[in-house]
C-alpha cells in the first residue's frame, strides 16, 4: 500500500506538491527539507513556500551566495512570520551550502508564491509600483503623480481597510486610476525589455515583473476588501482571490524554471488540492477554489499533490488518532513517515474531531483526499529530529 514519495515523480511531473495541515507543527517542514535533498538528483532545481513572492527574492540572493547574514535574510524574506521557523531556516542555509561553488545551471532557487498580505492586512501597491518605475527610469515623472493617487501607506494597511469595505481605499477613483497605470507599465515594460535588459540584467528585468505582479495583485485584492457584502462572503471572495493570485505566481515560477527542471512546492493543504478548499468557523463557511485547483487544471499530470498528515503530535496537543478516522487509518499502516499512500487508497470512516481550531490544523476529510494525490502520514511528529532523513 505505501510507496515511496520520490516514486511519485513521473517523467511528466513539473510541480511536486508537498501539503502541511498546519503551520504549527514543524515536523512537515524539516520532513521538506529533507525531501528537496533528495528530489535534487531527480533534476529539481527550484523550491517555492507560501511567502510572500517579493520578499523571496532576498532569500534567493541569498542562497545564491549573495551578501547578507542569515539572520537578516530571515528577517527581511519572509512574509507571515515564517522567518522565525526553525526548518525554514535549516533550509536557507542547506541551498546557500548546497549551492556553493556549483555552476548556476545546477543551484537551487528559492521562490515565494504568497502575496504580501497578512491575515487581517494588506500593504499598499506604492513601494513595489515605485520599483518598476525606477527599473524604467520613470519615477522623476510618475513619483509624484504616484503618491497623489494612493496617499498615505497607512490607510492601505490599517485592518479596517480589508474588514470594513466603507473604509477600503481599494475602489477609490486614485486606486482605479492606479490599476490603470500598473496596466501600462506592463507593455511598457515588456516593449522596453530588449533594451532595459541590455543595460541591466534579465534577472533585474525580471525582479521588475515580479514587483509589477506584486502591484497588481494588490490592487485587485484591495479592490475585493470594497466590495460590499456580508462577512462570509466578503472572506470568500478574499480567499479566492488569494489563491487566484498564488496560482498566477506558480505558472509563473515554473516558466522560469521551465529550462532548469522541476519545482518542489510546499504550503498548507488547503492551497494545493484540487478539489475546492472549505474552511468553516462559527457563522463563516466559505468554499472557493483553491490555487492547486488551478494549476491542476492548466498543467494536467505536470502537477502532482501530496497531502501532509499528522497522527500524534505534541505541538498542537493532538494524541493518537481514534481508529475510525482517516488518521487512525493510515496511523495503523504507516511505519516510516518517509512512505506515502495513494489518496484513494485510504479507508476510514469519519473525519478526526476534537483538535483545537486555534492551531490552523485541518484534519483530512474525504473531499480533502479526493483532492491529493497520495497522502504523508507522520505517526509520531516528535519523532522527526531535525535535520529529518528520508
Amino acid at each position: 500500500m505505501s510507496h515511496d514519495i520520490v516514486d511519485l515523480v513521473t517523467p511528466s511531473c513539473t510541480l511536486l506538491a508537498f501539503g502541511e495541515p498546519t503551520h504549527q507543527e514543524p515536523a512537515f517542514g524539516r520532513v521538506r527539507n529533507a525531501l528537496l535533498a533528495r528530489l535534487v538528483d531527480r533534476g529539481f532545481r527550484s523550491v517555492a513556500l507560501e511567502t510572500d513572492r517579493v520578499a523571496a527574492l532576498r532569500v534567493d540572493a541569498y542562497v545564491q551566495g549573495g551578501p547578507g547574514s542569515l539572520d537578516s535574510v530571515m528577517a527581511e524574506g519572509f512574509s507571515h512570520g515564517f522567518g522565525d521557523l526553525a526548518s525554514h531556516r535549516e533550509l536557507v542555509a542547506w541551498m546557500r551550502e548546497h549551492n556553493a561553488g556549483r555552476p548556476a545551471a545546477e543551484r537551487l532557487a528559492f521562490h515565494g508564491f504568497d502575496i504580501p498580505t497578512e491575515n487581517y492586512s494588506a500593504p499598499s501597491p506604492r513601494t513595489y509600483l515605485e520599483h518598476v518605475l525606477d527599473h524604467l527610469g520613470l519615477t522623476p515623472g510618475l513619483g509624484g503623480t504616484l503618491a497623489g493617487l494612493l496617499g498615505e501607506d497607512e490607510r492601505w494597511s490599517r485592518q479596517e481597510a480589508v474588514l470594513d469595505a466603507t473604509r477600503s481605499p481599494g475602489a477609490t477613483p486614485g486606486a482605479e486610476k492606479a490599476r490603470a497605470l500598473a496596466d501600462d507599465l506592463v507593455v511598457t515594460l515588456h516593449s522596453r525589455a530588449p533594451e532595459l535588459i541590455a543595460a541591466t540584467s534579465l534577472a533585474d528585468w525580471r525582479r521588475a515583473r515580479t514587483h509589477l505582479t506584486a502591484a497588481i495583485g494588490l490592487l485587485r485584492y484591495h479592490r475585493q476588501c470594497a466590495e460590499p457584502g456580508d462577512r462570509g462572503a466578503r472572506v470568500t471572495r478574499l480567499l479566492a482571490t488569494r489563491d487566484a493570485l498564488m496560482a498566477e505566481n506558480l505558472l509563473a515560477i515554473r516558466d522560469a524554471e521551465e529550462l532548469r527542471g522541476p519545482t518542489l512546492v510546499f504550503a498548507h493543504n488547503l492551497h494545493l488540492r484540487r478539489t475546492p478548499s472549505a474552511w468553516s468557523a462559527g457563522e463563516l463557511d466559505a468554499t472557493w477554489t483553491c490555487a492547486g485547483g488551478i494549476v491542476a487544471a492548466l498543467l494536467g499530470d505536470r502537477y502532482v499533490c501530496v497531502a501532509g498528515s499528522v497522527g500524534r503530535s505534541g505541538a498542537l496537543g493532538l494524541p493518537d488518532p481514534e481508529p475510525d478516522t482517516y488518521e487512525g487509518f493510515l496511523q495503523e499502516r504507516v511505519g516510516a513517515w518517509g512512505s506515502v499512500v495513494r489518496a484513494a487508497e485510504v479507508g476510514g470512516g469519519r473525519e478526526r474531531t476534537g483538535a483545537e481550531p486555534a492551531k490552523g490544523y485541518f484534519p483530512l476529510d474525504r473531499a480533502t483526499l479526493d483532492g491529493f494525490d497520495a497522502v504523508l502520514h507522520i505517526p509520531d511528529a516528535g519523532a522527526v529530529a531535525a535535520p529529518a532523513e528520508i
